[in-house]
Order: C-alpha cells, then structure tokens, then sequence
C-alpha cells in the first residue's frame, strides 16, 4: 500500500517550495523553441463536431458558482447540445489575443501562465445526439474524437471502487495533466499547479453543470491505471487526475466490452521533455491498487483536526447570503466568456458584502468523494485586507461555518503581501489577498500520499469558484505563487504547523493593454 508510506508527499512538498534563495539559486530558463505544443493533436481518429449554436441558459453567475453538485436523484440525461455547453464553458477558447506574427488562444478557465495542461475525456453510455463510447475533446476546432465505441462505463464504475453516483452517471468526464506543458516552465513544483489547473476547471465544470441543471460530483478515489488504460495514457506522461460523473440514469449500467489496448499516435509535444522524478514518485506513490483500497480510502473514519478556536471578541460576523434565491446578475455565460486573470490592479476598495458573497459563493462546497474534514474543508483561508470598504486593513482568518472574518493582527500589509507572493505587485496591489493553508500532516495520516492531491485539488476548485464570483461582481482575480514558509509565518502563530498550499488575489481591475495585439472574443463554439 504505497498510498501510506506518507513520506513520499512530505519530501515532495519540502523540495518544491519557493523561498527567496531558491528562487535565486534557480537557473531554469524557458527554451521557447523547445516550448510544448497546447493541443492534444491525435493523428488518427474519427472526429465528431460539436454543436456551435450553444444555446445560453441565462442562469445568473453566483447562484451556479454558489450552489454546483445539485443532488438531483431524478433521471437526467444531458444531450450533446449540453455536452458541448459543459465542455465550451468549462475548458473551451473565449477569447484570442492576435499579433501580427500569431495569436495566442484563451479559455474558458484560468491556467497558470497559459500552459493549458489539462485534458478532458468522455466516457458515456447513449445521450441524445452522442454514440456510447470513449471520446477526447480537442478545443482546437471544438470536436471530439472517438477512442472507443460502445458503453464502457463499467470499467470506469469498478476504477472508482463501486461509487454509486459513478454507477448511475450517463456521462463522466476524465480529467488529465500532460506533465511537460507545465514542467516546462514550472520544473518539479508543477505538480501542484496540475491540481490548481484543474480544480479551476472544475469550479467552471460544477457552475456549467448547476445552469443546466446536471447532478455532478468530484472523484479522486479510483484505480488510475484501469482509468488511464480506459482512455489510453501512460499515467507517466499524462496522469488521469480526477473524474466527474454527471448527470443520473436510473437503470443499471451494462456489461462492458472487453478493455483493449489503446495507444493512439499523437503529435509530439515538443523536440526535447524533460522528466521530473520528483511528479513521478509522488503521482506513482499516491496510487491506489484494488476497489477495496479504494472504498477503505473513500469511506474512512476521519478523526477531529485540531482547526483551533477563534476569538469572538475579534470576529466580524458577515451576513448569510441567499445564493438559492439570488437570480438577478450576469449569466453564467457572460462571466465566464469575459473572465480573464487580471494583470494589474487598481489600488481600491471593494465593498465588505462583495468580499462576503466572494467567500460565502466559494464555500458553499460541492460534491465530492473524499473523507470529510472536521471543520468542512482541507483548506483554511487567510486574508491579507488592503482596502475592503467596512473592515480594517489587516491580516484575518476567515471561519466558514462561522461566515466570519477574525481579525489577527490590523495594520497596513500591502507590501509584505507582494513579497509574499514571490514579490509580484500584484499581490499587494489587490483590495484582499486570499492564501490557502492545510494541516498536511493530519491529511496525510488520514487519507494518504492522495490526501496530497486531493488537498491541491480542494483548493484549486474554492480558488476557482472566488475567480468566477469576483468576475460575476465586476471585480478581477488572478492565481499567484508564493513563499511557502514566509506566508505561514507571515499569519503565526494562527498558521503555525500549517503548510502553504494556494494563493488568489483579488481587486479592482485597472485597464491592461496588449502591445501590438487585438483581444478578439469568440462566439461560442468558435474555438477553430
């Protein structure tokens, strides 16, 4: 059970942490001419286009963000129509940015330095409009391509150990990371942003499912290699990730046919990889072996974590916010089209109740399949305020079930907030910066080296939905990397014996110019 042997997730950690002089010591620079390709181009295959005329439900933004997962026990079967807006919404181009030598194409979704190293796979029974089988989306011209024909779902249904939500899912996504696209720029610490990468995803993934009104759940406790034999990746290269079952059948899944060997050619990445023995060892260790491992890892006991006690006389009690009931408010669509990460800040304020619905739209939570945390989340948030309209500047604990702000220490932290952030004005220049940090030893001891995946993933996705409500309020975001001890001691001896795990800023957007280019946004399904 190697998934135990704990140690393999702390030497990862330890060894990917920025400090100052690591960061100077490094002398990793970009090889542009040997830069990875951002499409998964297969060479052969039948490609199925994808419905263009999307059609726009007009779900306001924060009621979706707020409230994804809808436990709906009902039949629900998504159509292609509904495939395409989950898959355009969640991981599809928005928006380009053209030069007169080229253009550089966006999605949907934030993506740390625009690597785009998340892929996404379909395996499906029969929907309207789309063959049971096995599929690759490519975002390249907005099509899918078919791996596999048939119903193979009850592979996928035994890699998850049984889980019934999998069992009764019509459709499940398959999210993957290619390595090298992030390990390019980022080295061995690009493991982590893997996870950040996809939980942004996910966070568009859950909104798009909630407008359409699709049950869905975040899965991390599977078998990877009968999934990544499934869709046909190494699990070296391109590691299967998480998976979201959607939507809900009533009748039993069908036998499936026999799992094949599946190796397509594909167009390589770049001249030259590089590998990472490090995103090895700690992806192969996390792994899990049989179901029974699975359902032992998904169903355990997880024992109370010291979360601390916060001081009453220091806590700014905020007003619940009535997401099921808030229908007024941009679309969905129209955030998520406009979103992009903002690249400077104006040095405002925010309002207190646009901080409160940021945070409360970012922890309603979701569902998911991992051993529920005492205090409700892997992650606790911390706040570095520099201008929020209604609350001293200062640093704070946010307590969610509490829908709370303690304040730790009140001051001026605008600068020692940009060092944080591996002194990117950026963090300091935000109207509120937003760190992430875990108690990663008691997460380990409970749920393994995967506890470190599911940790990363965690805060990923609450990053991502805080991306999403502070774009549906007019405001900007962006994700930032960080001086992992610093921002721990920096919030002691509150944080003490926490690690650093994520970090999203927060602000007034001030209005950022492309030198010589034209940002051009796309219709939807105009990805090509």
């Amino acid at each position: 059970m190697v998934n135990q042997d704990t140690q393999v997730a702390r030497t990862y950690h330890q060894a990917t942490k920025h400090s100052p002089w690591s960061v100077q010591a490094n002398r990793h620079y970009l090889d542009w001419n040997n830069q990875p390709l951002q499409f998964k181009v297969y060479i052969e295959g039948e490609k199925i286009s994808l419905p263009r005329d999307l059609v726009a439900t007009n779900y306001a933004a924060i009621p979706a963000i707020a409230n994804p997962g809808l436990a709906n026990r009902e039949e629900v079967f998504p159509d292609l129509a509904q495939v395409a807006y989950l898959l355009y919404y969640s991981a599809g181009i928005t928006k380009k940015l053209v030069y007169p030598q080229g253009e550089i194409a966006f999605r949907a979704a934030a993506c740390a330095g625009a690597l785009y190293p998340i892929e996404i796979y379909l395996v499906c029974g029969e929907l309207p409009g789309l063959s049971a089988g096995v599929y690759h989306f490519s975002p390249e011209d907005f099509s899918l391509v078919r791996l596999r024909r048939g119903d193979f779902r009850t592979h996928l249904v035994q890699a998850s150990g049984d889980d019934s939500d999998v069992a009764q899912a019509p459709l499940s996504f398959v999210y993957t990371a290619i390595t090298w696209r992030s390990s390019w720029k980022y080295q061995a610490r690009a493991y982590r942003y893997h996870y950040w990468d996809c939980g942004t995803i996910l966070a568009n993934s859950l909104a798009a499912c909630s407008a359409q009104q699709l049950p869905a759940k975040v899965g991390m406790g599977f078998l990877d290699e009968q999934v990544n034999q499934l869709i046909g990746i190494d699990g070296v290269d391109e590691k299967s990730l998480c998976l979201l079952p959607v939507g809900r059948a009533g009748a039993q899944t069908p036998a499936a046919p026999e799992l094949t060997i599946l190796n397509p050619p594909v167009l390589p990445l770049s001249g030259e990889q590089r590998p990472y023995p490090l995103i090895d060892e700690i992806h192969l260790n996390s792994r899990l072996f049989d179901s029974d491992e699975v359902r032992a890892w998904r169903e355990s006991v997880t024992p109370a974590d010291p979360v601390g006690e916060f001081d009453a006389d220091r806590l700014t009690r905020l007003e619940p916010v009535d997401f099921y009931h808030a229908e007024e408010g941009k679309s969905l669509e129209k955030v998520i089209v406009r979103r992009g990460s903002s690249r400077h800040f104006k040095m405002e304020a925010i309002s207190i109740q646009e901080l409160n619905s940021m945070l409360q739209a970012a922890t309603q939570g979701f569902m998911y399949d991992w051993p529920e945390p005492s205090e409700g989340f892997l992650n606790r948030l911390y706040l570095s305020v520099h201008a929020v309209d209604g609350l001293p500047a200062g640093k704070y604990r946010y307590w969610p079930e509490q829908a709370g702000l303690e304040l730790l220490e009140e001051g001026d932290f605008r600068s020692q907030a940009a060092y944080l952030c591996l002194g990117q004005q950026l963090g300091g220049a935000a109207s509120v910066t937003v760190f992430f940090l875990a108690d990663l030893p008691a997460i380990l001891s409970r749920s393994g080296n995967r506890g470190y995946r599911i940790t990363q993933m965690e805060a990923g996705i609450i990053g991502g939905k805080l991306y999403l409500t502070a774009y549906a309020l007019g405001r900007g975001a962006t994700g930032l990397t960080f001086f992992d001890d610093e921002v721990v001691r920096f919030f002691s001896p509150s944080a003490a014996g926490l690690d650093a795990i994520f970090v999203t800023a927060i602000g007034v957007p001030a209005t950022s110019s492309h030198p010589q280019g034209r940002l051009v946004y796309m219709a939807p399904g105009r990805g090509g």
